[in-house]
C-alpha cells in the first residue's frame, strides 16, 4: 500500500521541535526520521523493569560445526600474524607492508562475514567477534584496518541494503581484498549530520548524481579502491535528505588530500577525500534516495560490535601481561601480585574482561539468529561499556609494570628485557572511547531508545504541534497504561521473590534476583524523572548518563551470570560471583547519584569558565 509523504507541517517525529531552533529542530528531525522501530528485548525491557533472563539462559552458545569453522580460520590467521605481521614494526614505520595486504588477502579476511557466493568467507558473527579479538590482542592497525573494511566499509551496507547486481559487482571485489571505507565525518559534522555541506545534485536526465564535498577522518581512505559516501541530495518537503553512494576511487574527480596522523594507530590509513564534480550513476544509491542515514545507522549497529570485540581481546592481553609481571616481579620479599593494592587490580581485570566477552559473544548470537536483527541497544552498551573498562585496563596494565609499562617496547628490547608493548596499547587504545560514536553520544543515543516506550505514551499529550483533542486523548490513554504499569514497579519485585530465578546457580542466583529488582526500580526511577523534568529531561544529559550506565551494569550482570552458569566450570562461576558484587556497588553509588549531584553547580561554573570569568585559573602557562 503506497502512502504520500508527510507535509512540512505535519510532525515527522513523536518528540515536539515547535520551540527548538531552526538547527536544533533539522537535527532531530533528521535523525528521528531514520530511526527504525525499537523492538522488544532484554536490554529495551531493562529500563522498563522487565528483566527477562530466559533470553540468556540457557546461554546462546555456538554450534560446533560453526565453532569449528571459526577454529579453522582463527588458526590459520594467528600462524600468518605471527609469522609476517610485526606490529612494533607496523607502529614505528607507520605502514602495513604490501605482503600483510596479500595475505590477509589470501586468508579471506578481507571477506570474513561476506557470503560464500560473493568470493567471501561466509563466517558467522560470532566467528567475526572472534577473530576481533584475536587481532585486537596483537595489533590495533590491522584490526582497525580489517574492522573499517567490514563492519563499516562497503561489505556490510551491501549486505544489509544493496540489491543483487550491487551486491555481485561490488562484493567478489572487497571480498578478494579491496580496501573499502566509510565517509561521513566532515569538518564541521561530527555526530549532527544536518550540517552535512557534501552534497550530491542530479543530473538533468536523472540518471547520475554530481558530488561535491570533502570528508574528513576516512579510515582506510588513504588505501580504498570503493567507499560509501554520505551526501546530501536535494531536499523533499522541505526536510533535508542524506544518500549513502557507492563510490569508485578512481572516478575522476575522487581526491585523497592529505593523510591524517594520531596518537596511536600509525598505520590508520585515515585521510581527507574531496569530492570535486564527481559523476556518480543513480544505480549506486544503497536503499534508496534519502535514506542514507538509515544506512549509515544500521550499519553501525551491527558495525560496532567489532569494536567491544577488539577491545575483548586488548583486554586478554592485558591481563596476561599483568598476571605474569605480577606473579614474577618480587618487591619486599613476595611477588607484587600478593599485595592488595595489586591483586585488586587483577582480579577486576579478570572479571571485567570475562563480563565485556559475554556481552559481545551475547549481541553477536543475537545477529546470527538473525542478521537483520534489531541489536542497537546491545552493540552501543557493548561499545560503550567495552572501551570505557578496557581503556582502564590498558592504564591498569601499565601501572603494575611501572617504568616497564611507560618504556617503548624498542627501547626495552635493547636493554635486553622482553618487550612487552603496553606503551604502544595504551596509544592505540585511546580512541576506542571516541571513534564509532563517542561515550558521550553512546550515552545519549541509549537513553533515546530507553526514553523510547514512554515517548510513544507520552509525547503525544504534550506535543503542541498536535490539536488539543488528540492530546486529551493521548492523557487519557497514558493515564489507563501507567495506572497498570507503574504499581507493578513497585509490587512486581515482592511477588514470590524467594523462588524467582531459582532454576539458576545457587551462586549467582541471588545476583539475578538482585539485578531483576534493580531493573524494577530504574523503571520507577526513570518515570518520576520524566514526571519531574517533562520535555525538558533531555537537557539532562548527565542524569540520562546514570540511568544509561544503571542500564548496562544490569545487562553485564545478566550476561555474565548466563554465560558463566552455561560454562558449567567453577572458575566461571567465582569470576561472574566477583564481577556481580562489584557491579552491584557500583549501581547502588549510580542510583544514589540521581537524586546528590552537583550538576548544576557544575553546568553553571562551565558558562562562566567559557565566558572567559575563570581566566585567572589559567595564569602561569606557556601556550
Amino acid at each position: 500500500m503506497k502512502t504520500e509523504p508527510a507535509s512540512a507541517s505535519e510532525p515527522t517525529s513523536i518528540i515536539d521541535t515547535s520551540k527548538m531552533s531552526p538547527e536544533q529542530r533539522a537535527a532531530l528531525e533528521l535523525t528521528e526520521a531514520a530511526r527504525a522501530e525499537t523492538r522488544d528485548g532484554f536490554v529495551s525491557g531493562l529500563f522498563m523493569g522487565r528483566f527477562d533472563f530466559d533470553t540468556l539462559h540457557p546461554f546462546p552458545g555456538q554450534r560446533s560445526e560453526d565453532h569449528d569453522q571459526g577454529d579453522a580460520f582463527l588458526q590459520r590467521l594467528g600462524d600468518f600474524l605471527k609469522a609476517e605481521a610485526d606490529p612494533d614494526e607496523i607502529d614505528r614505520t607507520g605502514e602495513i607492508p604490501d605482503r600483510v595486504f596479500a595475505g590477509l588477502a589470501k586468508l579471506g579476511a578481507f571477506g570474513i562475514k561476506i557470503p560464500v557466493e560473493y568470493g567471501g568467507l561466509g563466517l558467522s558473527q560470532t566467528n567475526y567477534c572472534r577473530a576481533a579479538i584475536l587481532l585486537g590482542s596483537y595489533c590495533g592497525n590491522l584490526t582497525a584496518l580489517l574492522s573499517a573494511h567490514q563492519s563499516i566499509g562497503v561489505p556490510q551496507p551491501l549486505i544489509l541494503f544493496g540489491n543483487e547486481e550491487q551486491k555481485r559487482h561490488w562484493l567478489p571485489r572487497v571480498a578478494a581484498g579491496e580496501v573499502s571505507a566509510f565517509a561521513l565525518t566532515e569538518p564541521k559534522v561530527g555526530s549532527d549530520p544536518a550540517k552535512m555541506e557534501t552534497r550530491a545534485e542530479p543530473t538533468p536526465d536523472g540518471a547520475h548524481f554530481i558530488i561535491n564535498g570533502e570528508k574528513l577522518w576516512c579510515t582506510n581512505g588513504v588505501k580504498a579502491g570503493v567507499i560509501v559516501v554520505m551526501a546530501r541530495t536535494p531536499d523533499q518537503n522541505g526536510r533535508n535528505q542524506i544518500t549513502a553512494f557507492v563510490v569508485d576511487m578512481d572516478t575522476p574527480g575522487v581526491e585523497v588530500v592529505r593523510r591524517c596522523h594520531f596518537m596511536g594507530l600509525r598505520a590508520l590509513y585515515n585521510g581527507v577525500v574531496r569530492f570535486t564534480e564527481v559523476k556518480v550513476p543513480r544505480e549506486n544509491i544503497l536503499l534508496a534516495e534519502g535514506k542514507g542515514l538509515r544506512v549509515a545507522l544500521t550499519t553501525l549497529n551491527t558495525g560496532r560490535l567489532t569494536l567491544p570485540a577488539a577491545c575483548v581481546g586488548l583486554s586478554k592481553r592485558c591481563l596476561e601481561i599483568a598476571r605474569t609481571w605480577a606473579a614474577e616481579r618480587v618487591q619486599w620479599g613476595s611477588p607484587i601480585g600478593r599485595h592488595a593494592a595489586i591483586a585488586e587490580k587483577i582480579a577486576r581485570l579478570a572479571a571485567e574482561t570475562f563480563a565485556m566477552e559475554s556481552m559481545t559473544l551475547y549481541a553477536a548470537s543475537l545477529v546470527d539468529r538473525d542478521k537483520h536483527a534489531d541489536v542497537r541497544l546491545e552493540a552501543a552498551m557493548c561499545k560503550l561499556w567495552a572501551t570505557e573498562r578496557c581503556w582502564e585496563h590498558v592504564n591498569e596494565a601499565m601501572q603494575i609494570r611501572g617504568g616497564r609499562g611507560y618504556e617503548t617496547a624498542q627501547s626495552l628490547a635493547a636493554r635486553g628485557e622482553p618487550p612487552v608493548p603496553v606503551e604502544r596499547l595504551l596509544r592505540d587504545s585511546r580512541i576506542n572511547t571516541i571513534f564509532e560514536g563517542s561515550s558521550e553520544i553512546m550515552r545519549l543515543f541509549i537513553a533515546r531508545e530507553a526514553l523510547d516506550p514512554h515517548l510513544k505514551i507520552g509525547a503525544p499529550m504534550l506535543d503542541t504541534r498536535l490539536p488539543w483533542k488528540t492530546r486529551a486523548g493521548a492523557a487519557g490513554r497514558a493515564v489507563l497504561n501507567y495506572a497498570g504499569w507503574y504499581p507493578r514497579q513497585w509490587l512486581g519485585p515482592l511477588a514470590n521473590a524467594g523462588l524467582l530465578f531459582s532454576h539458576v546457580n545457587a551462586r549467582l542466583s541471588g545476583h539475578v534476583r538482585w539485578a531483576a529488582r534493580a531493573s524494577h526500580r530504574l523503571a520507577r526511577e526513570l518515570f518520576h524523572a520524566m514526571a519531574l523534568h517533562g520535555p525538558k529531561l533531555e537537557r539532562e544529559q548527565m542524569l540520562l548518563g546514570r540511568f544509561v550506565d544503571i542500564g548496562t551494569e544490569l545487562f553485564a550482570i545478566a550476561a555474565t551470570c548466563g554465560r558463566a552458569e552455561a560454562l558449567k566450570a567453577p572458575e566461571a562461576l567465582e569470576l561472574a560471583d566477583f564481577f556481580a558484587r562489584a557491579s552491584r556497588l557500583r549501581i547502588e553509588k549510580l542510583f544514589h547519584a540521581l537524586h546528590h549531584h552537583t550538576d548544576r553547580a557544575g553546568y553553571r561554573i562551565a558558562q562562566r569558565v567559557l565566558a572567559g570569568e575563570h581566566r585567572w585559573v589559567e595564569a602561569g602557562i606557556l601556550g
